[in-house]
């Protein structure tokens, strides 16, 4: 019995879910058909994409989301501590605790957000988090804001250099 009403479920929902991938026609039929207003299929309301589209390519969106020379940028400067998640189209590194020889009762880790397509000011944000030992634990000393924008800056110089040394190939 709850077997015949699970399959009746299912039907029911597959049924809903296929009358509302119709969409809708304007009453003037002879509109081009790029003007056509799409219709949701799961909410049914206009700005919605067709069930056809859903797997298509964007042909107009190639490349990264983010700004290449600052995201190349913030590779190179965050190598001096190992990586742990890197998300290319994300935009976010973040490094594993990088313990420096010169304060052994501290540690570092960083995240990295590279969040423009533009070379600019704010469109990186490094966030450095310090850790201090106390016995053989350690324990979060929150982040360093001057290590951070510290940190910035050397991201945004070293994009600059790519840049500029971009331009220079293609100019010679």
């Amino acid at each position: 019995m709850a077997l015949y009403f699970r399959t009746i479920g299912l039907v029911l929902l597959v049924c809903a879910l296929l009358t509302n991938c119709v969409t809708t026609r304007p009453e003037n039929v002879t509109q081009r058909k790029d003007e056509i207003n799409n219709v949701s299929f799961l909410t049914g309301k206009p700005g919605g994409i067709k069930l056809s589209d859903v797997l298509k390519k964007d042909p107009s969106n190639n490349g990264l989301p983010i700004n290449a020379l600052l995201w190349r940028a913030a590779l190179d400067i965050a190598s001096f501590v190992p990586l742990d998640d890197v998300d290319t189209f994300g935009g976010s590194i973040v490094t594993e605790w990088h313990q420096p020889k010169a304060t052994p009762d501290q540690r570092l880790k960083l995240t990295i957000f590279v969040i423009g397509r533009e070379l600019r000011s704010d469109a990186v944000t490094v966030r450095a988090y310090i850790q201090n030992r106390l016995g053989t634990e350690w324990v979060d000393s929150g982040r360093d804001e001057a290590l951070g924008r510290k940190l910035e800056d050397l991201v945004l110089t070293r994009a600059r250099e790519l840049r500029a040394a971009a331009t220079a190939e293609t100019v010679n």
